[in-house]
């Protein structure tokens, strides 16, 4: 069996390529850079947990076109990303205008390629930051296009297994499996060393918490 991975080196990704292999998918692994602000350290992330995982293959993508035309403080840092709690029902800043679909469209043309059984994306739809692309009707409506617009042959399924966890669900699956989180990288903005404070810094801290694990990786406060 095969399976496309979208590892873009975060915790979620990794802990969908552990359960990728242990269920015994060969992982081909798709690593999307478009030039967000920890992209080079996103890179060497993504590479670090490829090769823990023997991943088949490994494909770079380099995009220019969503720095082009913005609209995401990930990839414009004349727009302010939140450090503090933010209303659970906005949409962040660091929403990628639809990013999720761009990436896995480029999935699923490799899995075509490839004849592979799925595609891996670690999309969460409980502790996330409130992406649309994030949403389990999201999930459905991918599904229905891969299914419509691939080869009447073709049978990839779109498997996000960490939908329905919380983010301390997810750090207790990727201690089970043991994901090396230290390879992992969540920071939205400083590529050298963990803020802490960004939304996904501190999605990830709470996660370690409330598992009782501590998060191998340091951050400035």
């Amino acid at each position: 069996m095969k399976a496309v991975i979208l590892l873009s080196g975060g915790m979620d990704s990794a802990v969908c390529c552990a359960i990728a292999q242990s269920e015994g998918f060969s992982l081909y692994a798709l690593h999307v850079r478009y030039h967000q602000r920890t992209s080079e350290k996103e890179l060497r992330c993504a590479h670090a947990l490829a090769t823990h995982y023997h991943v088949h293959d490994f494909k770079e993508l380099s995009i220019n076109f969503l720095q082009e035309i913005g609209g995401s403080g990930l990839i414009d840092s004349s727009i302010e990303l939140p450090v503090t709690e933010k209303d659970a029902h906005a949409i962040p800043p660091s929403y990628v205008p639809f990013r999720n679909s761009i990436l896995l469209s480029y999935a699923t043309a490799w899995a075509e390629v490839i004849s592979a059984e799925a595609i891996f994306y670690g999309a969460n739809s409980i502790d996330f930051s409130g992406y649309p692309d994030c949403r389990p009707r999201y999930f459905k409506a991918f599904q229905a296009l891969i299914d419509a617009g691939t080869k009447d042959d073709t049978r990839i399924r779109l498997r996000t297994p960490l939908a329905t966890m919380s983010k301390a669900e997810i750090v207790t699956r990727g201690v089970t499996l043991q994901v090396p989180f230290q390879l992992t990288w969540s920071c939205y903005i400083d590529p050298d060393m963990a803020c802490g404070v960004c939304d996904s810094c501190r999605l990830r801290l709470k996660g370690f918490k409330t598992a009782g694990v501590t998060d191998p990786i340091v951050y400035r406060s």
